[in-house]
């Protein structure tokens, strides 16, 4: 709990930075919508009285007035209905509108660079911080900030009304309404806070475990795991379910306490404006009055309760949250180099997060605009890490590099369950229909698009589900030339495509790059090909650097896999 002013402090600063205008007419509707219930109960419990009293009497009834009460009450239903229909409206639509720039904003940044890869082994966890997580901040404004704010301005308002009929009244209703009204679900959340944050935990690993077994449940058959996963999941549920067990009871005595001390208050109202009325300090229209202010006036702190069962799902919510909101994103992409040059590294070493050893070190290597450079070694050596260094994807842990703005063609093929056009436009989201089938007939696959009866617009399934690996590794590529940067880095561009498909890419990219740097991270012949440099990597160090003509060009080129 110590760290709850520090958690909560980047949330609120969001949600007042996005929607702050309608965030606190949210909450003045809501006042409006208390107050004018509060109102509408106590005046029409004068009025019915006063009514009754005045029927006693021919005189009185004669001048009493019933029009100016009748039309108060007329106009207090109005402005509540209203007012209750705009605060829905309002707050919802603000909370809705909040969320999705909190979504966005950490979104973007676990796709920044060292977010991204710090989180690939573990899609589940940003998958629950995008969903849950968000999701439950939506209680922080609705269930548990203006319910407060609301609850402590109905107790003012309360506490006024009853010191007009006797001071004391009105301060001791007051202070007793505040005290409890607020130390009850306080109390509840506190105890909540364990077993609320038992089950976040429970949920999230549910879906963690239930995506491990549709996901690889090949694998857990063939290591005979797939009854142990079931159980693992099962265990996870009923951890879940014995947290909801004593959320659940914590609410019921909650629920048992407000009614508890609403009654007492009631009671305690109803005693003091007898004894008011008897001593002739006030009306029996206004002790009508004050018994029903009090009773309206208990019911915005039993809003509290569901705040308070949720307080601990919504504290670590944005205790997880916090830290990706107010932290400085690092920018890891290197500077531009000399004119000449596509990129120069001087004596650089990286090291990933909780490595003993240096992935990359002592590397200097450069490589000319235009120029085409083959980077070969074994799997390990540092090819992939090298790449990722110069794409911006990794910081430096010592030494010198710039580069040039670079695009990164990974290993595997990313796309996503979306249409062809979606998938080309996040390579450039400005791009028309005339650019996207260009890139698509420069990667050689626009003759399958047009074969499709939606053309661009064919949706694929889930990692590009509907197109073969070589029209997956094509479609890849056309995004790749949707990107007009002046260094192309590609990882193994050809691996598991069949000699024909992969001769075709590569001859398609070799007319692409022309005139554009190029690093092809390869072990095998035909990618290496294509570079007028080798670069020998082993061991994160580079070992030897040839260029074309040179017998150690064709001394490597030779020792790479055939075609």
């Amino acid at each position: 709990m110590t760290s709850f002013p520090r958690d909560i402090k980047p949330v609120v600063r969001l949600f007042m930075q996005t929607r702050s205008k309608e965030l606190l007419l949210g909450a003045g509707l809501s006042a409006a919508t208390v107050t004018a219930g509060i109102a509408l109960l106590g005046l029409s419990g004068w009025f019915i009285t006063a009514t009754a009293l005045a029927g006693l009497s021919v005189t009185v009834a004669a001048t009493f007035d019933v029009f100016a009460p009748s039309a108060s009450i007329r106009f207090l239903a109005i402005l509540r209905t209203a007012a209750r229909y705009g605060e829905r409206l309002t707050t919802h639509n603000a909370t809705l509108a909040v969320l999705a720039a909190l979504r966005e904003r950490l979104f973007r940044g676990w796709a920044s660079a060292g977010a991204a890869r710090a989180l690939l082994n573990r899609p589940a966890r940003l998958l629950f911080r995008l969903t849950a997580d968000i999701d439950a901040l939506d209680s922080l404004y609705l269930r548990v900030l203006v319910p407060a704010a609301v609850a402590v301005g109905t107790a003012l308002v309360a506490s006024v009304t009853l010191g007009l009929m006797h001071p004391l009244f009105g301060v001791l209703f007051g202070l007793c309404l505040v005290l409890v009204g607020l130390g009850l679900p306080l109390a509840a959340g506190r105890l909540a806070l364990k077993h609320a944050r038992r089950r976040t935990y429970g949920i999230e690993t549910i879906r963690s475990r239930t995506i491990d077994l549709v996901a690889g449940q090949t694998d857990l058959l063939m290591a005979n795991r797939l009854a142990a996963q079931q159980q693992a999941i099962a265990a996870a549920d009923a951890y879940t379910a014995s947290a909801d067990d004593r959320l659940n009871r914590i609410e019921t005595g909650v629920s048992f306490g407000f009614g508890l001390v609403s009654t007492a208050l009631l009671v305690a109202a109803l005693l003091i404006s007898a004894t008011l009325m008897q001593t002739g300090t006030i009306t029996a229209p206004i002790a009508a009055l004050g018994v029903l202010v009090a009773f309206a006036a208990t019911e915005p702190f039993a809003a509290l309760r569901r705040g308070a069962m949720e307080f601990g799902r919504t504290m670590l919510a944005a205790k997880r949250i916090a830290p990706r909101l107010s932290a400085v994103q690092a920018d890891f992409t290197p500077t531009a180099p000399a004119h000449e040059l596509a990129f120069a590294l001087q004596n650089v070493a990286v090291a990933h997060d909780a490595a003993a050893l240096p992935a990359l070190w002592d590397v200097t290597l450069e490589l000319r605009r235009g120029e085409h450079m083959a980077l070969v070694g074994s799997s390990g050596a540092g090819k992939s890490t090298l790449l990722s260094l110069l794409a911006g994807e990794l910081p430096l842990a010592s030494g010198m590099a710039v580069a040039l703005d670079a695009t990164l063609l990974t290993q595997r093929t990313e796309l996503f369950q979306d249409t062809l056009r979606g998938n080309l436009v996040l390579a450039a989201p400005d791009a028309d229909d005339d650019r996207l089938r260009d890139a698509l007939a420069a990667a050689g696959l626009i003759a399958d698009v047009d074969a499709l009866p939606s053309g661009l617009d064919t949706p694929l399934g889930e990692g590009g589900m509907g197109l073969s690996g070589g029209q997956s590794r094509r479609l890849a590529l056309a995004r790749l030339f949707l990107r007009d940067t002046p260094l192309w880095l590609l990882d193994e561009p050809t691996e598991g495509l069949d000699g024909r498909t992969a001769r075709d890419v590569l001859h398609r990219l070799a007319l692409k790059a022309e005139g554009r740097a190029l690093v092809i991270a390869t072990h095998i012949r035909r990618e290496a090909a294509l570079a007028d440099l080798i670069a020998v990597i082993d061991g994160g160090r580079i070992t030897e650097v040839s260029r074309r003509g040179e017998a150690a060009f064709e001394k490597t080129l030779g020792r790479l896999r055939p075609d």
